[in-house]
């Protein structure tokens, strides 16, 4: 087997791609033979040592896979050889094969494709988790997303469409913005990306002008730093500020705010709610898959790259020019 390989904290530059012996599925285990990998902004944390998570090394980013079951280990039940499956790894997706123990998989129709099956569940788990479990967002409110055209933050979009909210879409370029309109935004903004006092004055002003009324209803924030006080002095009362990810920094904001406005910052921490509500979290998947059925989501693929370009595409998701999801290729698809 091949993996792309962390073997020291760097960037993309110090990954290596690596021969290894082909893995041996264990006791309560699968082997996957893996045909695609999501991009995710995770990965490009964790090869630097700045994820909450840190694998022993040399450890494959990738946290999202999606393949072919190749061999059951002992005491697995429900799986056979040849089945597709998606898993959440954490890490280790960058490679040809690997080894996940059988209660993280899950089958997937063969009307989903591999790369966008690799691309689901992380983004849309994320997005659908915050609005559903999170905000308990409700038709016709109004939805501002920060990072819009990201790979959560398309997701977002096209989930909040489904669940009938009006979205407002922010990101930082005229193309992003016509890339949400094109998936169903209802506005755009596009923000500065310095964002000094007076541009935040300017961002807090345009969504309040878009958003009308009292404000914006709920804040899916995936960006952070200074975009989150303005989007906070946006909130209608009652609103719901969801605390996704900070890949402009972590924001430090005014709790008068919250106070002034009568509202909640909430926090959505996906992965830990996956293993916390295992039972919820499955209910979830089957209405997203519900949901790619009926044509309402479709993971919004903008790149692909093979396993020895992996390194490539965490440059291209952490430079944040990258549009909806980014996708390594390990096969046919």
């Amino acid at each position: 087997m091949q993996a792309l390989l962390s073997v020291a904290p760097g960037g993309p530059e110090t990954l290596e791609l690596t021969t290894l012996p082909d893995p041996v599925p264990g006791k309560g285990e699968l082997l996957v033979a893996v045909k695609a990998a999501g991009v995710n902004f995770p990965d490009t944390l964790m090869i630097r040592d700045l994820y909450q998570i840190k694998p022993p090394r040399p450890f494959a980013p990738g946290g999202e896979i999606a393949g072919v079951v190749q061999a059951v280990g002992d005491g697995v039940s429900g799986f056979e050889v040849g089945d597709r499956v998606l898993a959440l790894t954490g890490h280790g997706g960058f490679a040809t094969h690997l080894t996940l123990k059988a209660k993280m998989a899950v089958k997937f129709p063969e009307t989903i494709p591999f790369e966008e099956a690799a691309c689901f569940i992380f983004t849309y788990g994320t997005s659908y988790h915050a609005l559903k479990d999170r905000a308990a967002i409700r038709q016709g409110e109004t939805l501002l997303i920060l990072g819009a055209a990201g790979g959560v933050g398309s997701a977002a979009i096209e989930l909040g469409k489904a669940m009938g909210a009006r979205v407002i879409a922010a990101v930082s370029s005229p193309d992003k913005a016509e890339f949400c309109r094109k998936i169903g935004a209802d506005e755009t903004i596009v923000y500065a990306r310095d964002m000094d006092r007076d541009a935040q004055k300017a961002l807090s002003s345009e969504i309040k002008a878009l958003a009308g009324g009292e404000g914006v209803d709920v804040v899916y924030d995936a960006v952070g730093g200074d975009y989150a006080e303005p989007a906070l002095r946006s909130m209608a009362w009652n609103g719901r500020y969801l605390v996704v990810g900070f890949p402009a920094g972590i924001p430090k904001v005014p709790l008068n705010l919250p106070l002034l406005k009568g509202c909640q910052i909430v926090g959505v921490f996906w992965g830990a709610s996956v293993f916390r509500d295992p039972k919820g979290h499955a209910e979830n998947v089957s209405e997203l898959f519900g949901l790619y059925a009926s044509g309402q989501v479709k993971p919004q693929i903008s790149a692909r790259y093979s396993l020895d370009r992996a390194a490539e595409a965490l440059v291209h998701l952490a430079d944040r020019s990258a549009l909806g999801k980014i996708v390594v290729t390990l096969d046919e698809v």
